[in-house]
């Protein structure tokens, strides 16, 4: 079952498509990155194939996307925003906070502080491209809850080998920050979603308990 609805939050209205699971082990809340919507191929993946594993996901559209503005908010405004709403969410299942990129990034903030038991990790941007001083390993690590890291060959915002050992995570080969591979890559772009959402179911019921 499908249910989409609007949340309030300090800034606006932010949007959920909340997908349900018959008998959920977790709930995945998934939120989007500064240059995209919730229309990501990855997110839409996750989204539509982890409630027939019992995994209930909800797709969180920023109150900027709702509103129709290109340029995401400084982080603290990200970070409010999905705290209010996961404020009026409060799932009977253990939380798990996600997204992709801006949104790992805001997820691992708030994790500890909002009660979430784990993070995904989709795309998370290590450091701009080019800068890898400036790194944003601080906020992977300081999530302080188990997190799983999925991540593209060739993201140039730091590839799987950038990241530190004892992360867990997981590459999709030849991908880039958008988890998009190209015409030559060792796998199809379909193969591609398919290490995401295989991944990430792998890793939910590892750390969530068994279907």
């Amino acid at each position: 079952m499908t249910v989409e609805r609007l949340v309030p939050t300090p800034y606006g209205d932010a949007r959920l498509v909340i997908r349900r699971a018959n008998r959920p082990i977790a709930t995945l809340v998934l939120t989007h990155g500064a240059g995209g919507g919730i229309d990501a191929p990855d997110l839409l993946r996750l989204a539509r194939s982890l409630p027939r594993q019992d995994v209930a996901v909800t797709l969180l559209e920023m109150p900027w996307r709702v509103a129709g503005k290109k340029v995401a908010p400084r982080p603290a405004v990200l970070d409010e925003c999905f705290t209010a709403v996961l404020d009026q969410l409060r799932p009977r299942t253990p939380l798990v906070l996600g997204g992709r990129s801006a949104g790992a990034r805001s997820a691992c903030r708030i994790a500890r502080r909002s009660g979430a038991r784990g993070v995904v990790a989709l795309s998370f941007p290590l450091h701009p491209p080019g800068r890898p001083e400036r790194s944003r390993l601080p906020e992977l690590v300081g999530a302080r809850v188990p997190t799983l890291v999925v991540q593209g060959g060739n993201d140039t915002f730091g590839t799987p080998e950038e990241f530190p050992p004892g992360i867990d995570l997981v590459a999709v080969p030849g991908a880039n920050h958008s988890l998009k591979v190209p015409a030559a890559a060792p796998l199809t772009q379909d193969e591609a979603l398919g290490i995401v959402f295989e991944a990430t179911l792998e890793w939910l019921v590892r750390e969530f308990g068994a279907r």
